[in-house]
């Protein structure tokens, strides 16, 4: 597994599904479609986004 960090480059919002998808080896695309069904569906509150942005370092 990779570290999770935010990368630079390739990041639409703040980075935070692309470095969720590299630390755990899945598709990018399939960590921001589960992010999105998880906030519509299954009520994960955007806070919880924002606070990964937060917590998860940005590349340097």
């Amino acid at each position: 597994m990779n570290e999770l960090v935010r990368p630079l480059h390739g990041r639409w919002i703040a980075g935070v599904c692309l470095a969720l998808s590299r630390r755990f080896g899945m598709s990018v695309s399939t960590v921001r479609a589960l992010t999105i069904v998880a906030m519509v569906l299954l009520g994960l509150p955007l806070w919880a986004y924002v606070i990964l942005w937060i917590v998860i370092p940005s590349e340097r």
